[in-house]
């Protein structure tokens, strides 16, 4: 996931250049006939379901938001594009690093360190990355038994990899003095991690993730109108927060994954396909 370097991902700001381009009107959808999205075993990549009350102030919707005229169509006119899932982040985002074949802490871990890496890092790096660090063997113990710098040799090319290594060991530290080697199960605890922004903590939680590819599909959609213009800084926050006013619960985990692969494929900043 292209995102900020993980010491700003707490200002969340997105520029001109990462956008590409300026809003436009909302696209016209050919609404094609799909199939209904079938949830994991658990509907969190990273938190145990359990905890996920822990954080409702979260997941509460406005009162006054109404959602917009014709989302549910675009929705399915866009999941029909992404039948063939065949984007970087189909096969090689965060979300797919969510092994359930390994132990509940494990995968949640493997999950957060996917996500701290995304930042400023393309799919394709961050999963290569990832693989080099499950092949060494990822875990909280194992991270913090390793030099730093041998860490970030591993990391290299991700965007950052020398914070991201420092990172990393920092928020392994935590986990296994106060988390007993699990990772925080609300989005509080998250973000207090060293190196772990709003965005990777909403990921990691599968909740709504905002992203320029999802920040500036949203504003094209009319699903936000959190579009910053005459150059001036872009602020996804406000776009989660206004998709959380009104989109459905069930589909928060999904909409990450849905508009970034459109966003890699068709919706593109600039000589959109859509």
């Amino acid at each position: 996931m292209e995102s900020l370097n993980p010491k700003a991902e707490e200002n969340s700001g997105f520029n001109e250049e990462q956008l590409g381009v300026v809003v436009v009107p909302a696209m016209k959808l050919e609404v094609v006939e799909t199939g209904s999205f079938v949830k994991d075993e658990e509907p969190t990549v990273g938190i145990k379901t359990d905890d996920e009350a822990n954080s409702l102030k979260m997941a509460k919707k406005s009162k006054h938001a109404h959602a917009p005229v014709n989302w549910k169509a675009m929705w399915d006119g866009i999941a029909g594009m992404r039948a063939e899932k065949s984007a970087a982040v189909d096969a090689q985002g965060c979300e797919t690093f969510n092994d359930m074949t390994l132990d509940p802490p494990v995968r949640r871990f493997h999950v957060l360190v996917a996500c701290m890496l995304s930042s400023q890092t393309k799919d394709p790096v961050t999963a290569a990355a990832m693989g080099r660090l499950r092949a060494h063997g990822l875990t909280v113990e194992s991270m913090l038994a390793i030099k730093q710098a041998d860490l970030a040799a591993m990391l290299r090319p991700v965007g950052f990899f020398n914070n991201k290594a420092k990172y990393i060991q920092q928020t392994c530290a935590t986990l296994q003095s106060s988390y007993q080697s699990d990772i925080p199960s609300t989005y509080e605890g998250l973000v207090a991690l060293p190196g772990v922004g709003p965005k990777m903590a909403t990921l990691t939680m599968s909740w709504i993730c905002v992203d320029i590819h999802v920040h500036r599909i949203a504003n094209r959609l009319g699903w936000a109108k959190t579009w910053a213009k005459g150059g001036k800084s872009q602020d996804p926050e406000k776009t989660r927060k206004e998709l959380e006013d009104w989109l459905p619960r069930e589909h928060w985990h999904e909409i990450n994954v849905l508009l970034v692969g459109f966003g890699q494929q068709l919706c593109t900043p600039l000589r959109p396909k859509c």
